[in-house]
Order: structure tokens, then C-alpha cells, then sequence
């Protein structure tokens, strides 16, 4: 099973400075790596992995984006279990969570922010 490097939940102070490894499935993985991927050579954007609130448990594991330009600022906390795709459009990020019957929440990440739709229709007619 495949192992992310995450911070710490802010609470335990013992443990701030400490850097934890949290198994996950390899699908959380993937979708790690890709937002890493996509985010490393964008200067606005910062990807962070952190400690779930399920101590000791696999696939604990949440992920912030940050984006800030000038005076604006903007971010997405999100648990990687929720998380359904990530697609690396290039200039854009898609990440669609919690796909139903064809609805989804998707957050839409671009060089100059970021755009959350929480009732995103997936098919087209």
C-alpha cells in the first residue's frame, strides 16, 4: 500500500514539527501526485497534505490549495476520500468530489484562481 509524507493535525502540539507517513489507496495516491504535479510550476498556488481528524487510520489524509495573487486570496480544504477525479487539463485542474447519478460538487483550479460548483451536471444532452 502506497504511503503519503503529511503534516500533522494543528492540534497536538508534541507532534507540530513531525511529519507523519499515512498509508493510502493508490487512487489517492494518483490524485496527489497530480495536483502536485499540476501546482509545482504555477507561483500562485500552494498544495498541502495533511493529518484527516481519524487518527491511525489509512487514507486519513486531507488536502489544502491555496491560491494567492496581490490582495486575493482563496482555498479549498478537502479529504482526499471525497475526492472522485483530478484531470490535468494543462492550464486547468478539474477535481470532481462525491459524483452521484451524474451531479457532482467540482472545484476548477486556473492561473488566476479558482472555481467551486457544488451541483455540476456531468452529462451533456
Amino acid at each position: 500500500m502506497p504511503t503519503l509524507q503529511v503534516q500533522p493535525r494543528p492540534t497536538p502540539a508534541e507532534r507540530a514539527d513531525t511529519t507523519l507517513e499515512i498509508e493510502v489507496d493508490e487512487a489517492i495516491s494518483t490524485h496527489a501526485a497530480t495536483i502536485e504535479e499540476w501546482v509545482a510550476p504555477r507561483q500562485n498556488w500552494e498544495f498541502t497534505l495533511r493529518e484527516g481528524h481519524e487518527f491511525g487510520r489509512a487514507n486519513n489524509v486531507e488536502g489544502k490549495l491555496l491560491f494567492a495573487a496581490g490582495e486575493q486570496t482563496s482555498s479549498l480544504l478537502f479529504r482526499f476520500d471525497q475526492l472522485d477525479t483530478v484531470e490535468d487539463f494543462s492550464d486547468t485542474l478539474l477535481l470532481t468530489f462525491e459524483e452521484k447519478d451524474g451531479i457532482a460538487k467540482t472545484a476548477q483550479l486556473t492561473q488566476n484562481g479558482l472555481d467551486v460548483e457544488l451541483h455540476h451536471i456531468l452529462t451533456f444532452t
